[in-house]
């Protein structure tokens, strides 16, 4: 089984213009982010972008870049026009990993590509327990409810499942509940079929792809994972890696 892992990098951001660029330690993010997926059991990192900026950038440290159309309108979108672009076969399994985590644990990548070992494993992606009501109440911070055998149910901006009767402040005692973490891995002809589905009613509500999926019957196995997963959403972001990586 092949495990092709393609990292999507857009220059644009309201947050946060150019964040693939910008400098960590005499390193660019995209850069530390390319050299810990080439620490997993990967067979090949390709950087996906849309900005020459970028891809000359990635064609200096000798990493591999493809360049994709500006109009996509999420990560899913560009590595699939990436798959193609690089002819991949369609028994290949694809992974879609975060450009802004500079510090990914590449054990974090193999045990996502793991779930692929049971056959039937459309989708997979990562999942922590929430240990904070912080982090359980944060919008900005997705839900996951889970099966019996660890595949998603349904996705949230909000905590759920609810529990009803008892204080919010009081429900990581009562019950676990599950963040998710965005890496994401597909079977290459899983991949296609997705990125022709039109946005749906879910979707549109929670502003979050993968509830599209679910909403098109395809099943999403998830794994567990312990790690701290640091994103760089914003400038100040880089004060959180600089303490924890750096000092």
């Amino acid at each position: 089984m092949e495990f092709i892992g393609i990292i999507p990098a857009r220059y644009e951001s309201s947050r946060f213009p150019g964040k693939p660029l910008v400098d960590i330690h005499g390193k660019s993010m995209i850069q530390r982010v390319y050299e810990q997926c080439l620490k997993a059991k990967l067979n090949r990192v390709v950087v996906a972008t849309d900005d020459t900026r970028i891809f000359e950038h990635v064609k200096d440290f000798e990493g591999e870049v493809v360049m994709t159309s500006n109009s996509h309108k999420s990560g899913t979108d560009r590595i699939s026009e990436a798959a193609k672009t690089l002819q991949l076969s369609e028994d290949v399994i694809i992974l879609n990993i975060q450009g802004d985590e500079p510090f990914i644990d590449p054990e974090d990548i193999n045990t996502v590509a793991a779930c692929f070992t049971d056959k039937s494993t459309q989708i997979a992606t990562l999942v922590k327990v929430i240990k904070e009501v912080d982090v359980l109440l944060n919008c900005n911070s997705p839900k996951v409810a889970l099966g019996l055998r660890g595949q998603a149910l349904y996705f949230s901006r909000e905590a759920i499942p609810h529990l009803r009767g008892v204080e919010k402040k009081d429900w990581l005692s009562k019950q676990t509940y599950y963040q998710h973490v965005g890496i994401y891995a597909f079977k290459h002809a899983t991949l296609n079929a997705i990125s022709k589905l039109p946005m749906g009613v879910l979707e549109q509500s929670e502003g979050l792809e993968q509830l599209r999926w679910l909403e098109n019957g395809y099943t999403i196995q998830t794994a567990e994972i312990a790690s701290e997963c640091i994103a760089v959403d914003s400038p100040e972001d880089l004060k959180r890696i600089d303490k924890k990586f750096f000092s």
